[in-house]
């Protein structure tokens, strides 16, 4: 399946600024949300649209993905942008993807996610992604 293609935090972060009718739709779960943060877009006057890819604690992909966020995007027309965000950057082109097939034509995946890739150490943080990036976020 196609989808719209890979930006970096900041590039999503330039088009959630200028395009009005830019979404930001992060599908990581519930836990990940509050205990390791998530995008803030009050400076932008924009809410983030929180919608899991995966039911927690199970994990599985929700087989209503699409048309649960369908129904959440409302009146949106389907060739406005949207961005998908996840930790690093997998769940969100599978979102992405699954949005395209949907109907929807502007479906990007925000590469490196929220937290980035692993660094040497293995932890992630440091390396890429929404939070390395200075972009604001928010926690619980």
């Amino acid at each position: 399946m196609a989808y719209a293609g890979d930006v970096t935090a900041s590039q999503a972060w330039e088009l959630l600024s200028s395009n009005p009718a830019a979404r930001l739709v992060d599908v990581r779960t519930a836990p990940e949300w509050t205990f390791v943060g998530r995008p803030d877009l009050q400076p932008i006057d924009k809410v983030v649209l929180l919608h899991s890819w995966q039911h927690y604690p199970q994990m599985a992909v929700d087989p209503d993905f699409a048309s649960r966020l369908t129904e959440q995007l409302g009146e949106m027309p389907q060739d406005a942008p949207l961005l998908f965000l996840c930790r690093s950057g997998a769940r969100s082109k599978a979102a992405a993807m699954a949005m395209t097939a949907a109907g929807y034509t502007q479906c990007f995946n925000i590469a490196g996610g929220f937290e980035g890739d692993r660094d040497a150490a293995g932890h992630r943080g440091s390396t890429g992604g929404w939070k390395v990036a200075g972009l604001p976020w928010i926690q619980d």
